[in-house]
């Protein structure tokens, strides 16, 4: 099995080895990215899109949202929440949240007739939890509360400025 595909099942089984040794390693910067950008298209594909723009579309929203909430989430997890233990660089959360998206390859399925909404759902889920992981091991958290205070309020400040940005443009 390819280093690669290991990294991605051991971070959708939210192994916490898995993400220590993504974090450390600028060498897995290329497939963090390749991770993003492949759950990004199924995401696009599972929330029925249907034309290449559209999947396009959907594709580089969500890789703005990733990159906006990961950028949100190592201002607040390094300057306003670390721990004493905390020493990460934007590089290390990069990483570890770009391979903690590997749940969201399943999204396409959300294009099935009848299950499709329930399982996107899942999945989202999912991924919200493997980037807990993601994070609490990046930043070298404690407590996974902290990191889940952190991810949180990334992503509410993201969610937020989203919005402004939709209601700004229509």
């Amino acid at each position: 099995m390819t280093t690669l595909i290991r990294e991605m099942l051991g971070a959708a089984r939210l192994d916490g080895a898995t993400y220590d040794e993504i974090d450390a390693d600028p060498g897995r910067n290329v497939g963090a990215v390749f991770v993003v950008v492949v759950a990004s298209i199924a995401a696009g594909l599972g929330a029925g899109a249907r034309t290449a723009g559209d999947i396009l579309g959907v594709t580089i929203a969500a890789l703005m949202g990733w990159m906006v909430w990961v950028f949100l989430t190592y201002i607040i997890g390094t300057r306003l929440l670390p721990e004493s233990k905390t020493h990460a660089g934007i590089g290390t959360i990069l990483r570890a949240t770009g391979f903690s998206a590997a749940p969201g390859i399943l999204r396409v399925f959300g294009i099935l007739p009848g299950v499709g909404w329930p399982i996107f759902m899942c999945v989202t889920v999912w991924m919200l939890a493997a980037f807990v992981v993601a994070i609490r091991h990046a930043l070298n958290y404690s407590t996974s509360s902290r990191a889940l205070a952190v991810c949180a309020l990334g992503w509410l400040i993201s969610a937020m400025l989203f919005f402004a940005f939709v209601r700004a443009a229509i």
